[in-house]
């Protein structure tokens, strides 16, 4: 279900894909993220997307004007997971809340993997 805003003017309706776009760009700016992921049908396993497809690694739910949002990451061998994981969700809360006007009511991360850069 897209995400609606109502003013005194009428109605704002964001879709999902684009939640998930702002999302999946914020995510990969974030120091120690690999990419995103995405798990194949097939065996259930873990394949790392392009930049340009980062937003098949999210997952966004709407209920009226607030956002709950899934991220499936890689992140970098050496670097602290917890760390990582919550500076994705100040940046995705940040940047998803000043862009469209939205309540995110929660942002969960999922580490798919660890990846070590060459």
């Amino acid at each position: 279900m897209p995400g609606k805003l109502n003013n005194n003017i009428g109605t704002i309706i964001i879709d999902d894909n684009v939640l998930a776009s702002i999302a999946g760009a914020s995510a990969m700016e974030c120091y120690g993220v690999v990419g995103m992921a995405a798990k194949s049908p097939a065996g259930g396993l873990v394949e790392l997307l392009k930049r340009e497809h980062s937003s098949k690694g999210v997952k966004v739910y709407t209920d009226k004007d607030e956002i709950t949002i899934e991220l499936f990451v890689i992140v970098e061998f050496g670097t602290r997971i917890s760390v990582v994981a919550n500076n994705i969700i100040e940046k995705v809360k940040y940047n998803i809340e000043n862009l469209t006007g939205m309540n995110v009511k929660k942002v969960s991360i999922n580490v798919q993997g660890v990846r070590i850069q060459k």
